[in-house]
């Protein structure tokens, strides 16, 4: 990211000087998928892609932000503005429910002051390099950079978890996306060059070293499919209708060996709703035997757990979509390639492979070029770094 030209471009459209920079990455999960909402387990790490804001505190309530990235047409019959105007305006105070991105800076402010927060505004420019609707929560790395900004021009103390789960209320409050609390924490509590292990119950957190020697490469289909409109919420129904049936609170609470027996004794469950328990089941059991996996360098097994973590996402849980397991299979065809497996929710969106680290720029060549003669699609590729979680500097 240029800071330089963000903060001239913040000069250019509130004719002053930006005062303090915010900084809230995307993230790619690692491995554990949909199990976030049952109280499982996930292992997502922070990307060195991330949403940025230049801002300056106001002694009142307003918030005023210029996109670069999502400016409306400009209206007809006029020429270049003399005094630029910010594209979105509101007042905390006087929050009312809207539609597109800017609901979910304003979720953040109206539960931040109903947890109890006091809050200035403050005029921003925002811009951003993660691919949106690609499955790597650019959404939650735009809440989360409004609740830094918040904190920082407001005066409170940063707290990543609980700063975590008042994005996630607005995101499922306000904007109406049922997410579990993976994204945020992600994009929240994250330490450089560490993936991160969360359990969704307890919200316990732990910085698992990536191994040596390997890069996580990101692959983006170039679908899209999004989560409000798709199947997303149905499943999530489903799991909570499996979890009555074992008599639990959560899935979380299903062991496989438990899985297994109960389902050779009961009869009549409904096979669908069945399939989506198992997976859950045994992904939980995927996370838990990944983060041992790292700690002790064990490369090839971790990538076979990527494999299974598709397998499963594809046939039991079912929201992959043909692009998706075409990438997957150009993915693990490379001689350099661990594993791979689709990552976020599904019906679109990116793959996650795990390959040699002096093999990279060679895998991206090739995958890219074997998806465009099978798909019909460019990839755009991306290999990624574990980032810090949502940071601020001096603007």
């Amino acid at each position: 990211m240029n800071i330089q030209h963000l903060k001239q471009s913040f000069a250019f459209h509130f004719n002053s000087e930006s005062k303090i920079i915010v900084r809230a990455p995307g993230r790619v999960n690692l491995i554990g998928e949909h199990t976030d909402y049952n109280d499982g387990f996930v292992l997502p790490m922070a990307i060195d892609r991330a949403v940025w804001l230049a801002l300056r505190p106001r002694d009142d309530g307003r918030l005023r932000i210029h996109s670069l990235d999502m400016q409306p047409a400009p209206p007809p019959s006029t020429g270049a503005q003399d005094n630029p105007t910010p594209d979105s305006v509101f007042e905390v105070h006087s929050l009312t429910k809207g539609s597109g991105w800017l609901e979910y800076p304003k979720g953040v402010a109206y539960h931040l002051m109903k947890a109890g927060y006091e809050l200035n505004g403050f005029d921003a420019v925002i811009t951003g390099d993660i691919p949106r609707g690609a499955g790597l929560a650019s959404s939650a790395a735009v809440e989360l950079a409004f609740a830094r900004a918040f904190a920082a021009v407001s005066g409170f103390e940063w707290d990543a978890p609980r700063m975590a789960q008042i994005a996630q209320k607005a995101e499922n409050e306000w904007v109406g996306v049922h997410c579990g609390i993976m994204d945020q924490m992600a994009g929240a509590a994250s330490k450089e060059g560490h993936a991160l292990f969360l359990d969704c119950r307890s919200l316990e957190i732990q910085h698992v070293p990536l191994p040596k020697s390997i890069s996580i490469v990101v692959l983006d289909t170039s679908t899209r499919r999004g989560l409000v409109n798709s199947a997303y919420n149905e499943r999530r129904t489903q799991c909570e209708e499996a979890a009555r049936w074992f008599g639990v609170k959560a899935l979380r609470d299903v062991s496989v060996s438990e899985f297994t027996r109960k389902r050779k004794e009961e009869r009549g469950w409904s096979e669908i709703v069945l399939r989506r328990a198992r997976h859950i089941v045994t992904e939980n059991a995927r996370v838990l035997e990944a983060i041992e996996l790292m700690k002790a360098g064990n490369v090839k097994r971790l990538g076979e757990l990527f494999n299974a973590s598709h397998d499963s996402l594809r046939d039991d849980f079912e929201v992959t979509n043909s692009a998706l397991n075409i990438m997957v299979e150009c993915a693990r065809e490379q001689s350099s390639c661990y594993g791979a497996r689709m990552t976020g929710a599904g019906f679109g969106g990116c793959a996650v492979a795990l390959v040699k680290e002096e093999n990279a720029a060679e895998f991206v060549h090739a995958v890219s070029a074997v998806y465009r003669q099978r798909a019909g699609l460019e990839a755009a590729v991306y290999v990624c770094k574990a980032s810090e979680g949502a940071s601020l500097m001096l603007g």
